[in-house]
């Protein structure tokens, strides 16, 4: 519910915040892409004296950004954040403290923060030095924009999308003939998009060994926001010529590993610059248990997974119902004769998933679909 103090002119600004802040996903470590915009009016209609984003890496945050760009003209001003202001001193002192010196007449906020050094307290501080503050001014566009780390924080594991392209037949590649364009490139800079904007992107030994795949992002400007890229190789399996182990020195690349095979036999792909994941195994399948990487994966910080993988990978994170977000993108063409059949189509998506969003890009068809609200 948007807070009763809040106005059109609130829900304006806000969104422009929402919108500002996306700049950074993907870039800022363990911490999500925030902003903060200071609006004030001497009478002649609100303008924008400051602006703050999360730097890339986490720091500094969006609050201090826009107080000192605002400098003379933030005292009296009205601070738009889409996120709750920190409340816990670390390297530098809380955010909402800031605010507070900064002279800030009235704070409104998009969405709460679950961290437990924050959670209401940063509001707190906030109101306790005599701000106005309104809350939960377009929340549910905010908490979309940084959705993956509330996931982390709120369930101790990323969120995961798993991105499937299907032939007009209903395939997703041809048997023994790797790496098949299923569709055109408009829908192609859509996914390197999707990538940019992911912390991870996750594919089996099966894709690895079929397609020896680059998994980057190759939009011109975005060459350097490519993935974590992170491979299931439960007995350590992966050629060292693979494109992706020559490249672990420029783009980052792990292996994920049942622990047991973690051994000597790593150290080649460790000199080659890749991470080695010692992972538990699955007591069913002798495979990587996939829950286990999530939350290991949460340890270290990473917000958001895109599941690029085959159809193996793919069913396996769609039975252990580890997919908050499903993108399938239908090409135009049939595969044919040969053709891998995909374990899902837009005609046989779960119940679990509300589609969201449908574009068409080309002679492509891109859905998406979210997960239903847990009741």
């Amino acid at each position: 519910m948007i807070d009763d103090a809040a106005t059109a002119l609130d829900r304006r600004f806000m969104a422009a915040a929402i919108r500002f802040s996306e700049r950074h996903t993907g870039l800022t470590g363990t911490n999500p892409s925030v902003a903060t915009l200071l609006v004030r009016d001497d009478g002649r209609g609100p303008w924008i004296v400051g602006r703050g984003i999360t730097a890339p890496g986490g720091r500094p945050h969006a609050e201090t950004q826009a107080i000192n760009e605002a400098g003379a003209l933030g005292p009296g001003a009205t601070a738009y954040v889409t996120l709750e202001p920190c409340a816990h001193h670390g390297r530098t002192p809380p955010c909402a403290e800031a605010l507070v010196r900064a002279g800030i007449a009235r704070t409104v906020s998009a969405s709460g923060d679950p961290d437990d050094r924050v959670d209401g307290r940063g509001h707190a501080i906030l109101r306790a030095a005599g701000i106005e503050v309104a809350t939960r001014v377009l929340a549910a566009d905010a908490a979309r924009a940084m959705s993956g780390y509330l996931r982390r924080s709120t369930e101790r594991r990323p969120e995961v999308t798993l991105k499937l392209a299907i032939s007009r037949d209903g395939c997703i590649g041809r048997k023994g003939e790797g790496q098949i364009y299923i569709t055109g490139p408009i829908a192609n800079r859509q996914t390197h998009l999707l990538r940019a904007r992911s912390d991870a992107i996750l594919v089996g030994l099966g894709t690895l060994l079929a397609d020896d795949p680059q998994l980057t992002c190759r939009l011109p400007g975005l060459e350097g926001r490519s993935p974590l890229r992170i491979v299931l190789d439960t007995r350590l399996e992966a050629p060292l010529s693979a494109g992706l182990v020559q490249t672990a020195r420029r783009v980052p690349t792990a292996l994920a590993v049942i622990a047991e095979k973690a051994s000597a036999s790593a150290e080649p792909f460790r000199a080659a610059g890749c991470a080695i994941l010692a992972c538990e195994a699955d007591p069913a399948s002798g495979r990587v248990a996939l829950p286990e990487l999530l939350e290991d994966l949460a340890a270290r910080g990473i917000s958001s997974v895109l599941v690029e993988g085959g159809a193996g990978v793919a069913r396996a994170v769609l039975e252990e119902d580890l997919v908050d977000r499903l993108i399938l993108v239908e090409g135009a063409d049939e595969i044919g004769a040969g053709g891998l059949a995909s374990p899902l189509d837009p005609h046989d998506v779960p119940d679990r998933f509300l589609r969201s969003r449908i574009l068409h890009l080309g002679r492509d068809r891109w859905t998406e679909y979210e997960r239903r609200v847990r009741s």
